[in-house]
């Protein structure tokens, strides 16, 4: 007997019984899975969106699941998931068919989209929420810089790309940049091309954002703090 049996008060229930509650939970969850798909949006009011590809090492047929996942944060830092579908990879016509179905139910065009350097998400956010600001998602980024360093260094260089992550100002942070680059760049140009060539999107949340003509309840704090879990693995 499980926790989960005990939960579920399945204890001392057969197989038969094991299998037929498994059918009715999953006919429940698939029947709240296509409501969650039709809701309406037009009274959401997202500002800032994160979106991740989430893989999995079950294969079917030839190729790995993938689940493409996408959260919001609305004008008073609420957070909600907006969508999760299952993808080919992270395509750019897999991220195009979750967006575009977003606009179909109402959803208006997020001011900050954040995610990884994934090129599938960022060619559908360009073709469908043209107005969209690009912001790169500092978790993945550190972690690839990082990889480009030997383990004696990445500690203080970790130290140093958070502080430009967590700086007061952009003018700071540009500060922290350069830091970096006239301590790494002698040797580690992979690793300072690896952080540079995306300068403008990673630092794009320092810019003044007015939410549909109002100041955001989304602060610059609330955005850091999800850069560190912006990964949804």
């Amino acid at each position: 007997m499980t926790v989960i049996d005990q939960d579920l008060g399945l204890s001392g229930a057969s197989a038969a019984q094991r299998s037929g509650f498994a059918r009715l939970i999953t006919g429940v969850w698939e029947e709240e899975y296509r409501e969650f798909r039709k809701r309406r949006l037009e009274d959401r009011d997202y500002v800032y969106v994160w979106a991740d590809g989430v893989h999995f090492n079950v294969r079917l047929e030839d190729e790995r699941l993938c689940t493409l996942v996408l959260i919001g944060a609305r004008a008073d830092g609420q957070k909600e998931l907006i969508a999760v579908e299952d993808g080919y990879r992270e395509s750019a016509e897999s991220w195009k068919t979750v967006l575009r179905d977003l606009k179909r139910q109402g959803m208006q065009a997020p001011l900050l989209a954040v995610g990884d350097g994934a090129l599938g998400f960022w060619e559908a956010v360009r073709e469908v929420w043209p107005a969209t600001r690009e912001q790169r998602d500092w978790c993945h980024k550190i972690a690839n810089v990082l990889d480009k360093l030997p383990k004696r260094l990445q500690g203080r260089a970790k130290r140093t790309l958070h502080e430009i992550m967590y700086a007061a100002t952009r003018a700071q942070a540009e500060q922290g940049i350069e830091a970096f680059v006239a301590e790494f760049s002698p040797k580690y140009e992979k690793a300072v091309d690896c952080l540079i060539k995306d300068r403008e999107a990673m630092l794009a949340f320092f810019d003044r954002i007015r939410c549909r003509g109002n100041p955001c309840g989304v602060s610059r704090s609330i955005l850091r703090k999800n850069f560190r879990n912006s990964s949804f693995r």
